[in-house]
């Protein structure tokens, strides 16, 4: 069995409702077992990421792929307290040859999301994993990618409640993105 985890932190909950089509997307794969794992504020102890059994569990992952809301042009700091907690993981290899992706949302289209992409992308070059992007053109009819992203899934929420936004096209390319990241990790552990 292959297994995908998705570990995020959602501050308002509009990344929960991305990381759930992302979770959609990748079970939609034969083969596949998905782990969503939300980060959450319990889990930081005087600034300080700790939770040994979700390090464990992705460990075990085929693939990890990574979300938070786009604060201020980068993570959220509960995303990068978790992020500096895998400095073990990165002395022992052990996500080396995984497979990583990334997925953010904001309140504007923009709103710097490639920033967290990119750093998403150095988290995972650091740990050696591979890197999966979206793999969609951008605005497609479907609203798959209409904000033109490469590098991950993003989306916009801007101040709606977590029920409106993202909108139906960007929990779509999260879902597109989930697919192709489990497409890749079933090929490759086959």
């Amino acid at each position: 069995m292959t297994t995908v985890s998705i570990i995020y932190f959602s501050g308002s909950g509009h990344a929960t409702k991305l990381a759930e089509a992302v979770q959609q997307g990748a079970a939609s794969v034969a083969g596949v077992n998905v782990n969503l794992i939300p980060i959450s504020g319990d889990d930081i102890t005087k600034g300080r990421y700790q939770n040994d059994a979700t390090l464990v569990q992705l460990d075990a992952s085929d693939a990890i792929i990574f979300g938070s809301p786009t604060y201020m042009g980068g993570p959220a700091a509960q995303f990068k307290a978790f992020a500096d907690a895998t400095g073990e993981r990165w002395f022992k290899s052990a996500w080396r040859d995984k497979l990583a992706a990334g997925f953010t949302v904001s309140s504007s289209p923009s709103g710097d999301k490639f920033s967290t992409l990119q750093y998403f992308h150095t988290l995972a070059m650091q740990h050696g994993m591979i890197w999966i992007g979206l793999g969609e053109m951008p605005m497609q009819p479907n609203g798959v990618n209409r904000l033109g992203s490469f590098s991950g899934a993003t989306a916009q929420a801007g101040f709606d409640s977590p029920e409106l936004a993202p909108n139906v096209e960007d929990k779509l390319t999260g879902e597109r993105l989930g697919q192709r990241v489990a497409t890749f990790a079933a090929k490759l552990k086959a």
